[in-house]
């Protein structure tokens, strides 16, 4: 039968008090974390049991801890297979929950590794040979691996599929259906998403014996979206929007930024656009390659840029700090779209701001995902780079433009290169200014490549022939 849990109150224990080890407890401590959020409040006692569990929670309320700890709690060690499986959509997301149970599993010495596509094979399979303990992964590398009989899934106790909707949104439930048979029958199993749609539930219900489904709200909250994130909806022009893009990059203790575009093209004409107006941005989208992803995302949290531009492709579990405002430069597809999107900020209960650009193309589907959520901009305010709202909204000065450092001068375009210049005398071999040559025209006209070619061909002449006279060029 099963069982669900929803917005119990309770009161605020630590994770000692969950019955977390101490080496997990030390280790989160220096990550700043000491006490856990209501997601993990409520799944920890029955995951950490053994218990199968379905975690539905807001993004950013940490739900990869809720899953990550009960993982590393049932290590055993001097395992050389991996003991634990966690399967993520994509490549981003990959690299965050492996970088955070790392984290979570320092003091224990668990070894995570994240193995997805776009990297070479080697380090991967290196890591795999010296052992390791718990694997995060995507589908397609996960598969070839195990193909090859390199990644030893027999050994597997703890599987969790994070962002399952995405996964089936994304069309990788065969590539899941075939990893979770080839991990033993005889295991934990745990699926957390922030959305819980009736396709992911019963796909659970597969997976998973008697799973517990746990949703994390507070009580009375209806809303799907954190409280903590300020949204602004507004109707914008096409042409206008990189301007009003600027000037909300001007607003008033605006940290690190990212701004979702819907296709590769226009968010690296727009981060190039950024970057010609003087702000430290770059581009991550499915048209560069994975080196050149990884070190954009690097940039964004080391602080040496400040606005990532990015497709859907990042939208999904990056956890950076301190990213204080999301910008949808382009309506979401839908629902869960949004809020993905939007819950790059406000995370871990720190404050943000979210604002969302929809083109009157838009308006449709954007009154979808209005009623879908609940939110009360149902008819967004028209809006451009010059409205008051605009400035007053998001607290940006009123002599703010949309730049950092003026436009670059445009250079005159001289006379094309390589042609001489048309004139009204159209005769050939004269161009302005030529005098006319003494020369007769065949001569004038031959050319001295002509002259210095000794097989250059020449004009067959030929005569008419008379009365008893073979043809020129032949002979009887």
């Amino acid at each position: 039968m099963e069982a669900n849990i929803t917005g119990v109150t309770l009161n605020d224990p630590s994770f000692e008090d969950l019955g977390v080890r101490p080496e997990t407890v030390a280790s989160l401590a220096e990550k700043g974390i000491t006490h856990p959020f209501r997601i993990q409040q409520l799944s920890l006692p029955l995951a950490l049991d053994g218990h199968d569990v379905i975690g539905q929670a807001k993004t950013g309320t940490g739900k990869t801890l809720a899953f990550g700890i009960p993982l590393l709690e049932r290590l055993e060690p001097d395992g050389t297979a991996p003991q634990a499986l966690v399967i993520v959509p994509t490549r981003e997301l990959c690299m965050q929950v492996a970088e955070d149970i790392a984290e979570a599993g320092s003091h224990a010495g668990a070894r995570v590794l994240a193995i997805y596509g776009g990297k070479a094979y080697e380090p991967q399979i290196d890591a795999l040979k010296k052992g390791v303990d718990v694997v995060v992964g995507t589908p397609g590398r996960l598969i070839d691996l195990n193909n090859q009989r390199i990644l030893n899934l027999s050994e597997v106790k703890s599987l969790v599929l994070d962002e399952a909707d995405e996964m089936l949104d994304m069309g990788f439930l065969p590539d899941v259906e075939k990893l979770v048979s080839k991990v033993p029958a005889n295991r934990q199993t745990m699926l957390f998403s922030a959305t819980m749609p009736g396709q992911i539930l019963n796909l659970a219900r597969r997976y998973m014996t008697q799973p517990t489904h746990i949703r994390a709200t507070e009580p009375g909250d209806d809303t799907a979206t954190v409280d903590a994130i300020e949204q602004h909806v507004w109707r914008a022009h096409a042409l206008d929007k990189p301007e009003l893009i600027g000037r909300i990059l001007r607003a008033k203790d605006r940290g690190r930024t990212m701004i979702f575009c819907k296709t590769k093209r226009s968010a690296q004409k727009l981060n190039d656009d950024l970057v010609e107006r003087g702000f430290k941005a770059s581009a991550v989208h499915g048209d560069l390659g994975q080196a050149m992803r990884e070190k954009a995302l690097q940039q964004f949290r080391d602080g040496e840029i400040d606005v990532l531009v990015a497709t859907d492709v990042a939208a999904r579990g990056i956890d950076v700090e301190n990213v204080t405002h999301v910008i949808n430069y382009t309506c979401p597809d839908d629902e869960k779209n949004y809020l993905h999107r939007i819950g790059r900020t406000g995370r871990a209960g720190s404050e943000g701001v979210a604002v969302t650009l929809v083109d009157w193309d838009d308006l449709h589907r954007w009154k979808l995902i209005d009623k879908a959520l609940g939110l009360p901009f149902a008819d967004p305010i028209e809006t451009y780079s010059t409205s008051e709202h605009v400035f007053t909204g998001l607290g940006i000065p009123h002599d703010a433009t949309g730049r950092l450092k003026p436009p670059a001068p445009q250079q005159e375009r001289g006379p094309r290169q390589g042609r001489p210049e048309r004139t009204g005398d159209r005769r050939r071999g004269q161009s302005r200014g030529s005098r006319p040559s003494s020369k007769s025209g065949t001569e004038q006209n031959r050319s001295p490549r002509d002259e210095n070619n000794p097989n250059r061909r020449r004009r067959k002449r030929t005569r008419r022939s008379g009365p008893g006279e073979a043809p020129a060029g032949k002979q009887s």
